[in-house]
């Protein structure tokens, strides 16, 4: 599903050059669950941003389906994320005006889905997130916990494949935390590939899979 092969991202500080990334080979398969952890500057969410097609590598090369993505322009890059990534933030991310139903709708406004078919679609989103209840209530409504179920409703509307999430617990206490990782564990668990950026240990343990980061280089690998 998802293959790099000598990916780089550099940035120009004053007169240095900052290697964010230095030759990454990676290989994540369909419905792999995947943790991505290291110290603050090691590269993860450089990393993370290059997966969701947010950034681009200064070299090297990264497939998506068996494609390239080192050509396509920035419509298409913009259509396979609407179509097939997924995102989930630490700050939610949420439009305060709106309520959650409206939140979790809005990725679908934005592709252009006819009103008919959204209706059934954030319906069975709020279900699965088990905010039925809560879809009128709007983010300063919400407990921390609810909103970030609320994002990963909004981050699964489209039926992505792969669900990207950047320390998705780190405005959460512990509990709440432990829900949202069940949560997105068991989306895992229903085929979406889980790939999480985190600095927490107790989080980035629970995945199948362990890369750890460092100086944007891959330093282990744990399957």
């Amino acid at each position: 599903m998802i293959k790099l092969e000598g990916l780089c991202r550099d940035f120009q500080v004053g007169d240095q050059v900052v290697h964010a990334l230095d030759h990454i080979d990676l290989l994540i398969r369909q419905s792999e669950y995947v943790s991505i952890m290291g110290p603050s500057g090691s590269g993860k969410s450089t990393l993370l941003n290059i997966l969701g097609l947010l950034d681009s590598p200064s070299a090297g090369n990264y497939w998506l389906d068996d494609i390239s993505t080192a050509s396509m322009n920035d419509d298409e890059l913009a259509s396979i994320r609407q179509k097939k990534i997924g995102f989930v933030f630490q700050s939610f991310h949420l439009v305060p005006r709106m309520n959650a139903m409206e939140n979790i709708e809005l990725p679908m406004v934005l592709a252009g889905v006819l009103p008919a078919d959204r209706r059934d679609k954030v319906a069975a989103a709020l279900e699965r997130v088990g905010l039925t209840k809560r879809a009128d209530h709007r983010p300063d409504q919400l407990s921390g916990g609810e909103r970030q179920r609320v994002a990963i409703a909004r981050a699964i509307v489209m039926q992505p494949m792969i669900l990207l999430a950047d320390e998705p617990t780190g405005n959460l206490d512990s509990q709440s935390g432990k829900e949202i990782v069940d949560l997105m564990e068991e989306l895992n668990n229903q085929g979406l590939t889980l790939i999480v950026v985190t600095h927490d240990p107790a989080i980035g343990n629970r995945a199948q899979r362990m890369v750890r980061m460092e100086d944007g280089r891959i330093k282990t690998d744990i399957q």
